[in-house]
Parts: structure tokens; sequence; C-alpha cells
């Protein structure tokens, strides 16, 4: 986490510390669209060829992000959705058996609790970094750290989004959150995205 914390405000200083703006979303309205699961290492994987028992396994991927299994030897999975690694075996296995029939099922998504992780450092009681859950907001996230020290200055609270064009920081004023009702940046929080509330200079 730290290094990606001092890797983070690297990209922010060489991109000219660019000036924070207020995402163009309303409060609540900013839902994740998820894409298709792509497979991780230490992802469990319960792998199964029809008529076949003898080759379907539960199986880990390895750090190598490779899995193996009875006649195929070691495959690549990381990276690939349930959908195109059946495939992968599938095409593979047809040199032994006719017309094989795979289905790939993810039986426990372990890579997902580390890629898609929310954060939170600065002036709160506990900063943390926790697994993503749909809906999680600005809010949530700084109740969650235990609420802000006595030399929080939050209503200059920083929001680092990955985006297509890189890191983009987004103004959030976390004072207006918690002690005036006002939610305009209450901003529903996506994968990947690191709240800082800095301390004040005085």
């Amino acid at each position: 986490m730290k290094n990606y914390l001092i890797a983070l405000f690297c990209a922010v200083i060489i991109s000219g510390c660019a000036k924070t703006e207020v995402l163009n979303e309303a409060p609540y309205a900013d839902r994740v669209k998820f894409s298709e699961y792509k497979i991780g290492n230490n992802d469990q994987l319960l792998v199964s060829v029809w008529k076949n028992t003898e080759l379907s396994i539960s199986v880990p991927v390895r750090p190598d992000g490779k899995i193996s299994m009875p006649l195929v030897g070691d495959a690549q999975a990381q990276g690939l959705t349930p959908e195109a690694l059946a495939e992968e075996l599938a095409d593979k296995l047809s040199k032994y058996i006719r017309a094989p029939n795979v289905t790939v099922v993810v039986q426990a998504a372990n890579s997902a609790s580390y890629s898609s992780r929310v954060r939170i450092t600065g002036a709160v009681n506990g900063p943390l970094s926790i697994p993503y859950y749909t809906d999680l907001n600005v809010l949530d996230l700084v109740l969650e750290a235990g609420g802000l020290t006595e030399f929080a200055n939050a209503d200059e609270s920083i929001l680092y989004r990955k985006t297509p064009d890189g890191i983009k920081p987004y103004h959030v004023n976390v004072e207006d959150i918690l002690h005036r009702g006002i939610l305009e940046t209450n901003y529903t929080l996506r994968p990947s995205d690191i709240l800082i509330i800095p301390e004040s200079v005085f």
C-alpha cells in the first residue's frame, strides 16, 4: 500500500499537480459498470469436463498466472474470462477427446480483494484499505476510518481516481458532508479510489 501511494503522489506531481475538479455526477448516481470478470492470481477455479470426471478439478491460479490440469499441463489463466479459459482448455483437450465440453467456474475470486480496494489516509483516526463493495461512498469510507482527527482540513480533501486518461484528483468537501449535510461531493466510490484528508497548516 505504501508503494502504491508513493507512486500515486509521483504521478500527480509529474502531471503538474493538476487542478482538482468536481466530478460531473450527482451523489449516489455514480454506479460502477463492471466489465466481465477476468481471472487473477490466487483465484480458485472449478474446471469441469462433461462426461470426463477424471479430468474435472478444483485448482488455484498460481503466482505465475497459470493452472495445471491432466492432459493439458500448464495453461495461462490470469487475465482471461472464465469463458475464454474454457475455450482454451477445450482446444487443448481436443487433441485427446472428441468435442470436449469444458466449463470454468470461479469458486473464490481471491484476486479481487486486492485489485478492487478503496483506501483512505491522511488526517483520519484509522487509515485503511478495504475491499470495494457496491454503493460505498465517501461518508461510508470516512466513518470506516474512525472519523477525522482534530487537525483535519476536511473541506480540502482530495479523491484520486483512475481514469482512461490517468489518475485524476477531485475535490471533496468532507466537512460539508459530515457537519452540514451537504452531499454534493459524497461520491459513490469506484475500485482503486484513494481519499486523502489533509491536515491543517495552522
